[in-house]
């Protein structure tokens, strides 16, 4: 079920500070999964810290249209399992 993406800035704003793993569209056909911690939501998008021992640079940022869309996934790490943004 599609949500608005003033439902999934909520959600994600309930979820600041949590680990997760990002999975991400890096085009031709690849998939790029990162892990990190939701650092800030702002009106159009989200920043989310690397973990800086797997990763080159620190930051990353997403639009929330990109979870709309499918082009970006967020599974939050819940105390040994993941719990997944629900669209």
């Amino acid at each position: 079920m599609a949500k608005t993406l003033v439902e999934i800035k909520r959600s994600l704003d309930s979820q600041i500070g949590k680990r997760l793993k990002l999975i991400a569209n890096g085009g031709r056909k690849k998939t790029v999964e990162r892990f990190g911690t939701l650092e800030e939501t702002y009106r159009s998008v989200f920043v989310v810290a690397l973990d800086q021992d797997e990763n080159a640079f620190e930051r990353v940022s997403y639009s929330y249209a990109d979870i709309l869309t499918e082009t970006v996934e967020l599974n939050f790490i819940n105390e040994d399992h993941m719990v997944a943004l629900e669209q």
